[in-house]
């Protein structure tokens, strides 16, 4: 036989090393000749709810055959058999004691008076970045306000509540979303220590929404809710094999949550399915007096994002592929060119390439971060009162000294420090660089890129597959696609599309602002064509022989 060529040989063992999104769903298992990582831990084993979607277990609540309490217990019982001990996943910071009392509560109300909606005793984790007025702290992960719970619910907690969700608990985080050090390590925080990887044990969930990445992979509840300033909800979604929606800046409000960016912060989904995606965010989105950004959601209806589902959206739906928001990695393009493929065959008409403008030139909007969670940090510190001891980021970098041992063993503060040199929302540094991210995201990036391809949504790689957890130099990120939307505010979805060495790969639909509805009808007939997650084994690594 002939010598293969090099190229050949480096293709070949992409493909080989892919699990690609074409490819019919089974059931994934360990590689005899990589002994560390040969079987599934015990501990992984079928659970009851394992891998159960909202729609399903509506119809055992409404068949009576499953109540919210026995469901909530089943829950706790198992982060208490996963989470804690056993694998130590390490994905919930705290579960809450009220939990069980508030589902038999709604089982009776089921009873007396039927159910509130789609989300009636269903058991929901949220980000420890998320005020509960309740027994629960809301920490963002750091013992400076861990000395008591926050006086009121935010304001999408308060939605859940009424549609009848439980709140069964809070979710470890990378501390302070990910915005204390440039060397940070994604999902660690001093209060709830480091977040493992579902897939492989010795792999990073990434940040900040970590906790809730693994959570939702892992089975430890049926819906879980993360935030997002850039990367947040999607890059733990790519990592741990989910659906995670990143809506339009507005959609949700974000009173009561621990702030980073005025201009890019939201909160949203991470679930297992697109379904179950839209209907959780059906319930987050609402008009927030309190957060001036929802009024601009005044003008537009009432949506019930489940209505928008559509197994056949793609068919004669226009894809761009934004080439330039590809990784440098080969088995990452090897699993996004066979999503491309699956596109095309359910019909969609693929424009390849169309890259989005500017994307690459995006760098103000971490001056436009700096400000603004200087002057957000205050006002959320003031308006948890008595249940913080500090009103300033000045503050918060004292007490972080004070107590270096515990709250910086592994890095430092110096997005903190940085931050806290930066003057007022009125200085004309932030105002040009606010109005420039604008410029440059909007009119001139996503909204031209918008005009010129006429396309439904442009899709890239979400990010590579996880790397190593490793403490002491900080995280290896090596790319993703979320910078264009998050500094625009436009909302993105991402969706399973593969496995490389059994880690998740996700694609990720970008779309127009407000476009939360056909983006999901996208992204579900991607994964109605594709089924690509695979539920995850909790190797102690990953198959890599």
């Amino acid at each position: 036989m002939a010598r293969m060529r090099r190229r050949e040989f480096l293709q070949a063992g992409v493909l080989g090393s892919v699990t690609l999104a074409s490819v019919p769903r089974r059931a994934t298992g360990g590689d005899a000749s990589h002994p560390a990582a040969a079987q599934p831990s015990p501990d992984a084993a079928a659970f009851d709810h394992d891998e159960a979607t909202v729609a399903g277990l509506q119809r055992q609540m409404q068949e009576g055959r499953l109540t919210a309490e026995a469901l909530c217990a089943a829950y706790l019982a198992r982060i208490d058999t996963i989470d804690r001990p056993g694998p130590r996943l390490n994905s919930v910071i705290e579960t809450n004691p009220d939990a069980l009392a508030i589902a038999r509560a709604l089982d009776a109300e089921r009873r007396t008076r039927g159910p509130r909606g789609p989300l009636h005793g269903i058991p929901i984790l949220i980000k420890d970045n998320i005020d509960t007025g309740d027994r629960m702290l809301t920490s963002a992960g750091s013992w400076a306000l861990a000395d008591a719970p926050a006086l009121r619910d935010a304001f999408l907690v308060g939605r859940l509540r009424n549609a009848g969700a439980v709140i069964l608990g809070k979710t470890n985080l990378s501390e302070w979303a990910n915005f204390r050090s440039t060397r940070s390590t994604s999902g660690w925080s001093a209060r709830g220590g480091q977040t493992r990887n579902p897939y492989a044990l010795d792999r990073n969930p990434c940040g900040s929404s970590s906790g809730s990445g693994v959570a939702a992979s892992a089975n430890l509840a049926t819906l879980t809710v993360g935030t997002e300033t850039d990367g947040s909800i999607v890059c733990p979604s790519n990592n741990c094999g989910l659906v995670g929606l990143k809506p339009t800046v507005g959609l949700v409000s974000r009173t009561g949550i621990v702030p980073i960016s005025s201009s890019q912060d939201t909160a949203g989904p991470m679930t297992r399915t697109v379904a179950d995606a839209a209907a959780l965010l059906t319930v987050l989105a609402g008009i927030d007096p309190t957060d001036p950004a929802t009024a601009a959601r005044a003008r537009h209806a009432a949506v019930d994002y489940s209505a928008a589902l559509d197994a056949g959206a793609l068919k004669g739906a226009r894809i761009g592929v934004a080439r330039q928001l590809f990784t440098r990695n080969p088995l990452t393009t090897a699993v996004i060119e066979q999503a491309l493929a699956a596109m095309r065959a359910a019909g969609a008409i693929v424009v390849d390439p169309a890259d989005i403008p500017n994307a690459d030139k995006l760098d103000a909007s971490f001056e436009v971060l700096l400000h603004e969670f200087k002057a957000g940090i205050a006002a959320y510190l003031a308006a948890r009162g008595a249940s913080s001891r500090y009103a300033t980021l000045a503050d918060l970098i004292a007490f972080n000294e004070r107590e270096r041992a515990r709250e910086m063993p592994y890095f430092g503060q110096e997005l903190f420090e940085r931050a806290a040199q930066c003057g007022p929302l009125t200085s004309p540094v932030y105002r040009r660089a606010i109005n420039t991210c604008r410029r440059l995201s909007r009119r001139e990036g996503l909204d031209a890129a918008f005009g010129r391809y006429r396309v439904d949504a442009f899709v890239a790689p979400t990010g590579d597959p996880a790397w190593t957890t490793d403490c002491v130099n900080g995280d290896h990120f090596t790319g993703g696609s979320s910078t264009p939307a998050a500094v625009a505010g436009y909302p993105s979805i991402t969706v399973p599309a593969g496995l490389v060495f059994g880690l998740p790969v996700g694609i990720s639909f970008i779309g127009a602002a407000w476009s939360e509805a056909r983006l999901l009808a996208l992204a579900y007939a991607f994964e109605q064509a594709t089924m690509a997650r695979r539920r995850p084994q909790l190797l102690a690594t990953a198959p890599l022989a």
